[in-house]
């Protein structure tokens, strides 16, 4: 599917940890700002830094909100294509831990 031109200015995402069980990503997002369509390949953890509204998209159309709170996390399971905005008027930060092993 080819994304739509848009207009929104991107997120900016920082890497902090990449190896081969764990990918820890800061994404900070000025008021507007969005990921683009992406899908994760394994489950995560966004631990939000700041309190904010994010809008998230999905390709067939539909939309949702999640309200975030600094320091509540929550997890999603991977496979699920979405384009995250932020959809406040305040810059809005989390960190996203995606977990790539499960070692026992």
């Amino acid at each position: 599917m080819r994304e739509p031109l848009r207009c929104r200015p991107p997120a900016v995402p920082t890497t902090q940890v990449d190896d081969d069980k764990l990918r820890v990503i800061r994404w900070d997002f000025e008021p507007g700002a969005e990921t683009g369509f992406h899908r994760h390949g394994w489950l995560y953890v966004v631990v939000p830094v700041t309190d904010g509204t994010l809008h998230i998209e999905f390709p067939d159309g539909s939309t949702t909100s999640a309200e975030l709170k600094a320091g509540v996390a929550y997890h999603r399971p991977a496979g699920v294509e979405h384009n995250v905005v932020n959809g406040g008027a305040a810059p809005l930060s989390f960190v996203e831990t995606e977990v790539k092993a499960f070692p026992g």
